[in-house]
């Protein structure tokens, strides 16, 4: 692999921000793609994303650009289901034979495809990795330590892009399993939700400790249908993120779940300004992907349920709770 020195980050919102601005802390010079001029002047002359991120001042080896340029190395930074016109949009030449690294945790509306498989559908010679693990764009942002999963097909060059992006508060620890991380990543979206639920509709920790356990089962059937590796579970991108995401009032997906279980529509949650929650497009993707793979995914069928208004999250728990005993797997 080239030498890694420069880095394109398409996807000027929090998280993508997040991305650069430790990319720059690990000394790499990087180009954040935005689509608003303003945003990039603000980030260019004042330092700040304040839309995104506040008052967070930037790092100098960030320059904000309305237009693509060639990088070493390109960090695809937009919601899941906002991928394909992403890189819709970019000259497929950029990509090809440079390593992308995929950062969204969804699976894509209509071909349940995950986010690699979207890239290699339109941009077929680039080199896909994929990075997940417990992470929240301000702690990443402001520096705070962080560890996440990085996983590509080849070890060689997947450790070389770990070494390009670890930064003296961000390390990625590298991995040969893009299925089960992007998979892990997709689902711990959904299983949030779930998680929020139940805090929202007061049924106690002793319910969401349970949900969190199974979940973590649930998952590793979906990762093993799919051709993953369970071991990934073990780490970052499986119990450190799922743990995460289901606990803290930060998570996007964990507030969507909260207003559920008080008995809000989901509509009515959007309406009111919630912002982006992906586990609420990749629930019924991960729900269809389940069926397709004949994977019994309860808790996935459930908050699908939810979502769609065809059960109440008493009845889904009722309904849980009332599954045949079996012993635990």
């Amino acid at each position: 692999m080239k030498p890694l020195e420069t880095v394109l980050v398409i996807g000027g919102g929090a998280w993508g921000t997040a991305l650069a601005q430790a990319a720059a802390m690990a000394g790499r010079q990087v180009q954040l793609l935005v689509r608003d001029a303003a945003q990039a002047d603000e980030i260019n002359k004042q330092r700040t994303n304040r839309a995104y991120l506040g008052d967070q001042a930037l790092h100098p080896a960030i320059g904000a650009t309305t237009s693509a340029a060639a990088a070493d190395m390109i960090i695809l930074a937009v919601p899941a289901q906002a991928s394909r016109g992403a890189l819709g949009a970019i000259d497929p030449k950029l990509l090809a034979h440079r390593p992308v690294v995929l950062s969204a945790k969804g699976l894509e509306t209509g071909t349940l495809e995950r986010q690699s498989e979207i890239l290699v559908d339109m941009a077929p010679h680039a080199i896909p990795f994929v990075l997940s693990g417990p992470s929240f764009a301000a702690d990443v942002a402001a520096g705070r330590p962080t560890a996440v999963t990085l996983a590509g097909d080849d070890a060689d060059q997947t450790s070389s892009l770990a070494a390009a992006l670890a930064g003296p508060s961000f390390r990625p620890y590298a991995s040969d399993d893009r299925i089960g991380v992007e998979i892990a990543g997709a689902l711990k979206n959904v299983y949030a939700l779930a998680a929020g639920a139940i805090d929202g509709a007061q049924l106690g920790a002793s319910a969401r400790s349970a949900l969190i356990a199974r979940a973590y089962a649930e998952m590793a059937r979906m990762v093993q249908a799919m051709g993953g590796s369970t071991s990934t579970l073990t780490g970052l991108a499986g119990l450190g993120d799922l743990t995460l995401t289901c606990t803290s009032v930060q998570s996007r997906n964990y507030q969507f779940g909260m207003a559920l279980g008080r008995g809000e529509r989901p509509q009515a949650i959007i309406d009111a300004g919630a912002k982006l929650a992906e586990g609420v497009s990749t629930t019924p993707v991960a729900d269809a992907l389940a069926r397709s793979l004949d994977v019994d995914a309860p808790l996935i069928a459930a908050v699908h349920a939810v979502l769609t208004g065809e059960e109440s999250i008493a009845t889904v728990v009722a309904g849980l709770m009332s599954r045949p005993l079996k012993r635990e797997d």
